[in-house]
């Protein structure tokens, strides 16, 4: 049994100030911390369970390094990570205040490890991209406006996945002797950088995540020449993301369940499971099979909960339709005419294997649930995350962005990344190594 000490200081989700819980009201937010090596990412996190009262005393007790509290041992799990003092793999921890409930996604900062990142931002509401102010980010160039390239590359790739509220928080001012000037010019920088790629961004919030300061609750006014809320009051307000439920419908089917032949039918009867892309599916609707192209139409739709229910883009359904018809794992159930299926495609590319993107390399496509083999037919061009240009390219080396086209063996149901995120993504996998060596967003 656990000691009166082993407990959580205070409740999540319940206000310091009413003692009311409405966070289950509200929808729980994911989001991300990204930006650059030993910005400060595991700490900020760390700081905010421990200040949200959300960490265990044992827990606290268990995460001391030389003596004293290391806030970033809470997310960093792994032993190599405890060792090295980085994070290597995302670490998703959870939290919740009186307003809402969180799902925090640790994102590594080294470039190795952009694979990492680019994985958590795929399903991420936000993204808390982390400046150091002590690294002299606005003393830098005035091309570059200071900021290191993994903070631009991580902004970058959090807009090209469509990430709907980007938040940057300035950390270690505490650490800097004049922190208003430090924070206004890295803020300047920042906005320079977010209005030459055409990125909006929230805001921009002083932070020191080893202090505690303007992370939970807000700092002192005026503290840093900073008037506006804390960085969790900022997170409260932000919106979902919003599913793709204008578009017409689209289901990736995941898992093909078969009944046995009742008294009620002469028939098993097949319900394929899946979440929906895109759109919405009710009984009635026509649908076509791809890439079979058969017809038929939707007899009964079940919920994540087996309850009959028409199930909107976004939420788990099981699809039972009017008649038996050749239906796979990795098939799609389409909205009829609604589609073009494409062999050649014309994607933004962020490159994550280790060997370079060289034209005419063959490899696994995952689109959806269902894999066809690839090949770049060729590179457009590199984007240059320093000053924004397109550049001519004969390969693309690790972590680097650019845009190719891709010819597929067999069509898909694609659509640009912009309108719907499932129809407009896909990932390459090395066909030898079975390594995840490229997102691809459809243009």
């Amino acid at each position: 049994m656990r000691n009166a000490t082993n407990t959580i200081a205070n409740s999540p989700g319940t206000s310091w100030a009413t003692g009311q819980n409405d966070a289950e009201h509200a929808a729980a937010l994911r989001f991300i911390t990204c930006g650059s090596v030993d910005d400060g990412k595991s700490t900020l996190i760390g700081r905010l369970l421990v200040d949200s009262k959300t960490v265990l005393q044992d827990q606290l007790a268990g995460v001391h390094r030389n003596g004293e509290v290391d806030l970033a041992l809470l997310t960093d799990g792994l032993s190599a990570e405890r060792e090295q003092g980085i994070t290597i793999d995302v670490a998703y921890r959870y939290f919740a205040t009186a307003r809402r409930k969180f799902i925090i996604g640790d994102a590594p900062g080294h470039e190795q490890y952009t694979r990492n990142m680019v994985t958590a931002a795929s399903s991420a509401d936000a993204a808390v991209v982390l400046v150091d102010a002590t690294k002299l980010h606005w003393a830098a160039t005035e091309e570059t406006g200071g900021l290191l390239p993994q903070t631009r590359r991580h902004t970058l790739l959090a807009h090209l996945l469509r990430v709907p509220s980007i938040v940057f928080a300035v950390n270690k001012l505490d650490a800097v002797a004049d922190a208003a000037t430090a924070f206004r010019r890295i803020r300047a920088a920042l906005q320079a950088f977010t209005q030459a790629a055409g990125i909006d961004s929230v805001a921009t919030v002083p932070v020191s995540a080893l202090k505690g300061w303007n992370v939970v609750d807000a700092q002192h006014e005026g503290w840093a020449g900073h008037q506006g809320p804390s960085l969790l009051q900022l997170l409260e307000g932000l919106p979902n993301t919003p599913a793709d439920g204008d578009q017409p419908f689209a289901f990736p089917v995941q898992w093909v369940e078969k009944f046995p032949a009742s008294a009620d039918t002469s028939q098993g009867r097949r319900t394929f499971w899946g979440r929906v892309a895109a759109g919405r599916v009710a009984p009635g609707q026509q649908i076509t099979v791809l890439p079979g192209g058969q017809s038929a139409k939707v007899a009964q739709v079940l919920d994540h909960a087996r309850q009959p229910e028409d199930v909107a883009a976004g939420h788990s359904a099981g699809i039972v339709l009017d008649r038996e018809v050749d239906v796979s794992r990795g098939d799609w159930l389409l909205a009829p005419g609604a589609f073009e299926p494409a062999r050649e495609i014309r994607a933004t590319v962020a490159w994550l294997d280790d060997e370079p993107l060289v034209p005419g390399r063959l490899y696994w496509a995952l689109h959806g649930h269902r894999w066809v083999k690839a090949k770049v037919k060729r590179i457009i061009d590199r984007l240059d995350i320093q000053t924004l240009a397109c550049e001519d390219a004969a390969e693309l080396p690790a972590n680097a962005l650019g845009h190719i086209e891709l010819t597929l063996q067999e069509p898909i149901a694609a659509r640009p990344f912009a309108q719907a995120r499932a129809l407009g993504s896909l990932i390459l996998v090395d066909t030898a190594s079975h390594k995840t060596a490229a997102a691809v967003l459809v243009q």
